[in-house]
């Protein structure tokens, strides 16, 4: 096909969207690249290079028909994330008419599932306050009611466990909740929930994986056009306060009860950020009504935003996003930090730990030692604080492939079952017994019985218990995580990554560490490699193929290699152990803490140089 055959291809193509587009807003952004695209070449004389100006045309007419082709390269695809996208028109971006179709394709995959059987499927509806988010929700509410469907809609942008509580509180067979959690502003995306009559085993209410991803993709594929797909006016139901008051309900009654430690609670001073999402005003009230009246909200990021003025990227792991709650703190004598993403359902947590002080900058927060903890960091604090809280016959602790080996040993230590799944929720909330999960990438799920999902609001409120707990007894977060090294070892985590703007450099950069692994780290002989995408019997852990590398090394340190589910980035993830005596004192912690970081160091240097980053 010639590049005008191609052209007139997609010509006709943007065209037809165009012609079935419901948004006006999407119609005229695809009619105007449509305009640019078309426009004539300038007319430059032979052997002539062209001026500025026709320089400036010919530039324009390229970008815009690069645009649209990336646009309509396919179909925004439909998997286990449900959809993800920036926004815009076009096939390939997060629009209404993409989102209608998602709407139908799942309308029809539920009416085949509870085909004859009363009464009729219940689909419940969330969103937050992302750009778009609203009409999103309203389109499928929209799209299911005209099918026969029951829906019912959350009253207001509310965070995604909200939406994960209500799927289960109301016993619907699907959720839906429109966000895009901490992507950058420009994006928006889809979750989809499965539950009562459609999931009745322990994923009840979490999040879809194979084959019903595969599934609901393929009814999508069968929508014609949106013209095509009927929907109501109205119909559907917009709920009240009574499904975020019972899920505050069920959060609060997680609180800590005994008297020293609701003391305690009254004098710890927590910062809390909700990066310009709708996590702020429910985490608020859940403290207040668990005891922590001592809570500043960090007033730039207090209020819901869909541009998020004040962060490149609204994730509590990046660089920087939190360098005003830190800072808050340290102003204000503050014990501990809380961050949410901007749907609530990671946690981030500072604190003062003063062996992190350094006084070779300006006076800073950082210098006076605030510090993120990492997802591991909490994640083994929790469930140190989980263990014994349910009858370990059958009762399991679970982390993804990728979080720290420590949950392990404190799981074993407690009398439970530890699982470890493939990266992501839903594979962790799918766990039989499951008491507690975690992924490093500050996801928590700690009340597993009413959110089968992460919930940065639940894991909030047990970390200001923990911390008002060692309050109450003159100790403080960095000592918890001093006796768990004494107790386990040492174990101290970290992660490289490279981003990528050509998406086949992340296949090739993994094929490279695959086929030439190094043969040591931080001068310590590797001595595993293991493939995770052959998925072979033999691997003792289980877990079905994934694409990435793990390797082992002599003195304990792993290192996994894999290609981000949600990010054109290729994520590596590092743990060194050291030993400790039990009776070790602080400064044996300390210097135990200096080493393994000196060791870290050292693997992640191996690490870039072994992926060429």
């Amino acid at each position: 096909m010639t590049g005008d055959d191609a052209w007139a291809g997609l010509e006709a193509q943007v065209q037809s969207w165009i012609e079935d587009d419901p948004d006006p807003q999407t119609a005229q952004e695809l009619r105007d690249l449509l305009d640019m695209a078309r426009a004539a070449p300038p007319t430059i004389a032979p052997g002539r290079e062209p001026d500025p100006t026709q320089r400036q045309a010919l530039d324009a007419r390229t970008a815009a028909r690069d645009e649209l082709a990336d646009r309509f390269s396919g179909l925004l695809q439909f998997g286990t994330a449900g959809l993800r996208g920036r926004l815009g028109g076009g096939p390939h971006r997060m629009n209404r008419a993409v989102v209608i179709r998602a709407a139908s394709g799942l309308a029809d995959y539920l009416l085949g599932e509870l085909d004859g059987v009363q009464p009729r499927p219940r689909v419940v509806i969330g969103y937050d306050a992302r750009h778009k988010s609203i009409d999103f929700a309203r389109d499928s509410a929209a799209v299911l009611t005209a099918v026969g469907i029951d829906v019912l809609v959350l009253p207001s942008a509310l965070p995604t466990p909200v939406l994960a509580f209500a799927v289960r509180h109301l016993d619907a067979d699907a959720g839906i909740m429109v966000t895009a959690s901490h992507n950058p502003p420009q994006d928006n995306g889809y979750k989809v929930y499965l539950g009562g009559r459609v999931v009745t085993d322990s994923g009840q209410g979490a999040q879809i994986v194979p084959p019903a991803d595969a599934a609901i993709a393929a009814e999508i594929a069968h929508v014609p056009s949106v013209a095509s797909v009927p929907r109501a006016a109205n119909g559907w139901t917009v709920l009240g306060p009574e499904v975020l008051d019972a899920y505050v309900a069920s959060v609060v009654a997680l609180a800590p009860t005994d008297d020293a430690t609701r003391a305690a609670a009254k004098r710890l001073r927590i910062v809390l950020t909700p990066l310009h999402g709708v996590g702020g005003d429910v985490a608020q009230r859940v403290l207040a009504e668990a005891g922590f009246t001592d809570v500043l909200v960090v007033p730039e990021q207090a209020e819901p935003d869909g541009d998020f003025p004040s962060v490149a990227f609204p994730n509590p792991e990046e660089p920087g996003a939190i360098d005003l709650a830190i800072g808050l703190a340290s102003d204000e004598g503050a014990d501990l930090v809380i961050a949410l993403d901007p749907d609530a359902d990671r946690c981030g947590v500072g604190i003062q730990d003063l062996r992190h002080r350094s006084f070779r900058g300006p006076d800073t927060a950082e210098a006076e030692g605030w510090r993120i903890l990492h997802g591991d960091e909490t994640g083994s604090l929790l469930g140190a604080r989980l263990a014994g809280t349910a009858p370990q016959n059958g009762a399991a602790f679970a982390s993804s492939i990728v979080s720290s080996r420590l949950l392990g040993k404190i799981a074993a230590a407690a009398g439970y079952r530890h699982a470890q799944t493939l990266t992501g929720f839903k594979w962790i909330s799918r766990v039989d017994g499951l008491v507690f999960g975690y992924e490093e990438a500050l996801g928590y799920c700690v009340d597993p019985a009413h959110v089968r999902d992460k919930d940065g609001i639940s894991a909030a409120l047990l970390v200001a218990g923990l911390a008002a707990r060692l309050k109450a007894e003159g100790r403080t977060v960095v000592d918890a995580l001093d006796d768990l090294a004494r107790e386990h070892g040492l174990h101290l985590t970290d992660q490289v990554s490279a981003r990528f703007a050509d998406l086949s450099q992340i296949g090739e950069t993994v094929h490279r560490i695959r086929s030439r692994p190094p043969k040591s780290l931080a001068g310590s002989r590797v001595t595993e490699v293991v493939d995770l995408a052959t998925g072979s019997e033999d691997d003792r852990d289980g877990l079905p193929p994934t694409e990435g590398l793990r390797l082992l090394t002599a003195d304990g340190s792993r290192v996994i290699v894999r290609p981000s589910g949600t990010e054109p980035k290729v994520k590596c993830y590092l743990e060194v152990v050291v030993p400790l005596d039990p009776a070790a004192d602080h400064k044996a912690v300390g210097r135990a803490r200096h080493d393994a970081r000196t060791r870290l160091d050292a693997v992640a240097a191996d690490v870039r140089s072994a992926l060429g980053i």
